[in-house]
């Protein structure tokens, strides 16, 4: 069960705030909702990243919008996932990465440091991407002057110290709430058949029987569902205060629960927004081979008739690739300090994150060509494909352990679709890493 938790001496870093956000036991309900509101936001950055832009593009250019329930399918998967790690966090007081340190054998627990480190390198690759391509679309500048625009997202990070995690999590809600305003925006100007709409959400019969759409489906569901954040998500959430006895941790897990599936119903939209703006805009105009997001932008100020939808996009992307950062940082953090037992400066792990993930880019850039960031960033998915299912594992195993989590285990039905959803996503992301080894 939970140990008490220690007071926040620094900002930033979940190690540092652990039990940092108070919960008053006397609050009424919609209070304590308000308390816990928060991480589930944090972990939401990660389900509208650039690298779901690229995926939801092509789908839209190319299906309309008959790909809409591959988007509701694989975000229901994620809050299943996300919730299961929530708990984690909240019944046992550590995060995954801990708890796999200590349950599983030393060799196991370091290959999966080894894959976790890669994902988040991956990951930072595509906010790497999509800044960069956001600084081109915004001030003109080339691609490779882009990549190294980003290297002073550092000093934002550097600026944040002295603030508490909720001030992180408001910077992180104006993040959001700017990708979704620019996207509703944009649907706003460009012609939308909701009826249509509405039936993308209903599995077609046939759609998914040929190879190029199950790709895409598939490149979906690797974009959506996101390793690091299974970390990521069971040590955020113990920034809430919540004492040790059965009702208190009961009542701390339905409200991370209703937090959880809020913000991921959010990103739902806004992953559902981007889908339906490259359906309307190109689609049914019959452009459907836009699969760069380069060319959707240049493409959207004529068929919106205002020079403002391009705009929008490219906020939109800077805004999505400035958030994921943060929630990429804090990942970082977790899986270091939970792994190795090794704690340093946020601003360190940022820099050599992102000194990782520039190689592969600009290198990226210079031997691909400016309008590669499309295929960059699928490729980045594939790399966070094949992590996915050694989060997954450990996660679901400590989960339904009764030892670990006591009456808070996984319930038979929880374990039949946890496990089916492993099952499930491993056979999709073994089919995707096949089908792009043979591309490449």
């Amino acid at each position: 069960m939970l140990s008490l938790p220690k007071t926040a001496t620094a900002p930033f870093c979940p190690a540092e705030v652990k039990g940092s956000v108070v919960v008053p036991a006397g609050d009424p309900g919609w209070k304590k909702l308000l308390r816990f509101a928060g991480p589930g936001l944090l972990i939401s950055v990660g389900y509208m990243d650039p690298g779901n832009w690229a995926t939801d593009i092509q789908a839209g250019s190319q299906y309309g919008y008959a790909m809409l329930f591959v988007v509701l399918l694989s975000s229901l998967a994620a809050i299943v996932l996300q919730c299961l790690s929530a708990r984690l966090g909240l019944v046992t007081g550590k995060d995954l990465a801990v708890l796999s340190r200590e349950n599983l054998n030393p060799a196991l627990s370091r290959f999966m440091w080894i894959l976790a480190e890669i994902a988040i390198v991956a990951t930072d690759l595509a906010e790497v991407l999509g800044s960069a391509l956001a600084f081109k679309l915004l001030l003109g500048v080339s691609l490779p002057i882009g990549v190294l625009l980003t290297t002073f997202d550092t000093l934002i990070v550097l600026g944040l110290k002295g603030h508490g995690f909720r001030q992180i999590e408001a910077i992180i809600f104006a993040l959001v709430a700017t990708i979704g305003l620019c996207f509703f925006a944009e649907l706003a100007f460009v012609p939308t058949d909701w009826s249509q709409v509405a039936l993308g959400f209903v599995p077609p019969g046939r759609l998914l029987s040929s190879e190029q759409p199950l790709y895409l489906a598939i490149g979906i569901l690797g974009a959506t569902v996101m390793p690091h954040n299974l970390y990521l998500h069971s040590s955020i959430v113990q920034t809430r205060q919540v004492r040790g006895n059965r009702g208190d941790v009961g009542e701390a897990i339905g409200m991370v629960r209703l937090d959880t599936v809020a913000s991921l119903m959010l990103a739902l939209i806004v992953n559902a927004a981007i889908l339906i703006l490259a359906g309307s805009a190109f689609y049914f105009s019959g452009r459907t081979g836009v699969a760069e997001i380069e060319d959707a932008y240049h493409l959207l100020d004529p068929i919106a008739g205002t020079a403002a939808a391009g705009i929008l996009f490219g906020l939109a992307l800077f805004a999505s690739g400035q958030s994921s950062t943060f929630t990429g940082t804090i990942a970082g953090q977790v899986i270091l300090e939970g792994f190795l037992k090794m704690s340093i400066p946020c601003w360190q792990r940022r820099l050599i994150t992102r000194a990782l993930a520039l190689g592969p880019a600009m290198a990226g850039v210079m031997l691909l060509g400016e309008h590669s960031v499309g295929r960059m960033l699928v490729m980045s998915q594939v790399v966070l494909s094949l992590q996915l299912p050694f989060a997954m594992f450990p996660l679901i195993r400590f989960t339904g352990s009764g030892t670990l989590m006591g009456e808070f285990a996984n319930s038979a039905m929880t374990r039949i679709v946890s496990w089916g959803l492993f099952g499930m996503i491993g056979a999709a992301n073994a089919w995707l890493v096949l089908q792009v080894s043979r591309v490449i």
